[in-house]
C-alpha cells in the first residue's frame, strides 16, 4: 500500500448522526456521493414525513440540483455517521467529459431509483385502498417475501449454486437469470442471491451483478452502477459485459468471495 491520498479527499466532508446534508426546499448546485455511513432521503408529504431511500457507500444523491439547479425536493439526513464527497457543477462537468461512463452509470441508477419510487407509490396507494375498504391499515411490517433460507418447491430445478468461501453457506440458482447483491431494507427488494450475511462492511452493491444461463453456458455480468468491482479468478470483469463463468470459478464481489458450482444431475 502506498498510502497515497485519494483524489477525492479534498471534497470529503464528515457528518455526525442527526446532521442534515441539505433540507427540503433549500437551494443548491452540488451533488453528493456517500463514501461511508448512511444517508436517509426523507420527504414531507402533507403532514407526514416519508423515508424514500437509505443510501450507503457508493450511492449518489442531490443530482437534480446539479442538472437543473432546482431547490432540493427532500431532506438528506445522516442516520449513521458519514463521509460524503461533494461535487459542484463545474467538477461534475469535468468528470462527465473525461469519463462518459459516469453518465451512463448515473442514468442507470436514476432509472432504478425511479422504479423503486414507483413501486413505493403503488404500495402506498394499495395500503390506502385497503384501509378504506377494511377501515384499518395493513400491517406494513408483514414480510412480503419468503423468509431467507426457505427451501424452494421440489419442482424447482437447481441449475447451479454459489458457495460462500468464508461461511460455507450455499446459495442455489433456480432460474435462467438471477440478481446477485444485498437486501434493500427500504424498498424491501431482495435479490435471488442475497449476500447480505456475507458482507458486514456493505461493500457489495444492492444490485451488484447478474448470472444468466443461455446457449448452455452460464454468464455473469456486472450491473452498471456497481462501484466496487467484480472479479473471476482474480481478474476484474468489465461492467455490463456478459462474461462466461465455469464450474469451480471463484467470483469475488468487491471483497466477498464465492465459488460457482454446477448442480449435479
Amino acid at each position: 500500500m502506498s498510502g497515497k491520498e485519494s483524489p477525492f479527499a479534498k471534497f470529503l466532508t464528515k457528518f455526525d448522526k442527526g446532521d442534515f446534508v441539505f433540507r427540503q426546499g433549500q437551494d443548491g448546485d452540488e451533488m453528493y456521493i456517500v463514501q461511508s455511513g448512511e444517508i436517509a432521503i426523507r420527504k414531507t408529504i402533507g403532514n407526514q414525513r416519508k423515508t424514500l431511500n437509505v443510501l450507503e457507500k457508493g450511492d449518489f444523491f442531490g443530482e437534480m440540483s446539479v442538472l437543473e439547479r432546482l431547490p432540493r425536493t427532500a431532506d438528506a439526513e445522516v442516520i449513521e455517521a458519514a463521509g460524503v464527497i461533494t461535487i459542484n457543477s463545474a467538477t461534475f462537468g469535468e468528470m462527465i467529459r473525461s469519463n462518459p461512463e459516469i453518465a451512463v452509470r448515473m442514468l442507470r441508477k436514476y432509472s432504478m431509483r425511479m422504479r423503486e419510487y414507483s413501486d413505493q407509490l403503488e404500495k402506498i396507494q394499495a395500503q390506502e385502498s385497503t384501509a378504506v375498504e377494511e377501515e384499518q391499515l395493513p400491517d406494513v411490517d408483514e414480510p412480503t417475501k419468503a423468509p431467507e433460507g426457505t427451501i424452494p418447491p421440489a419442482s424447482a430445478r437447481t441449475r447451479a449454486y454459489f458457495v460462500a468461501k468464508e461461511s460455507g453457506k450455499i446459495y442455489p440458482v433456480h432460474k435462467d437469470e438471477v440478481l446477485i447483491g444485498r437486501y434493500d431494507s427500504v424498498t424491501g427488494h431482495r435479490p435471488e442471491i442475497d449476500l447480505t450475511d456475507e458482507d458486514d462492511n456493505r461493500n457489495v452493491s444492492r444490485r451488484h451483478a447478474r448470472l444468466l444461463y443461455k446457449d448452455n453456458t452460464h454468464y455473469i455480468a456486472e450491473e452498471i452502477g456497481t462501484m466496487n468491482g467484480t472479479y473471476i479468478n482474480g481478474n476484474r470483469i468489465p461492467t455490463g459485459v456478459l462474461t462466461p463463468i465455469n464450474d469451480g470459478d471463484e467470483v469475488t464481489l468487491c471483497r466477498v468471495p464465492v465459488i460457482f458450482k454446477l448442480a449435479t444431475s
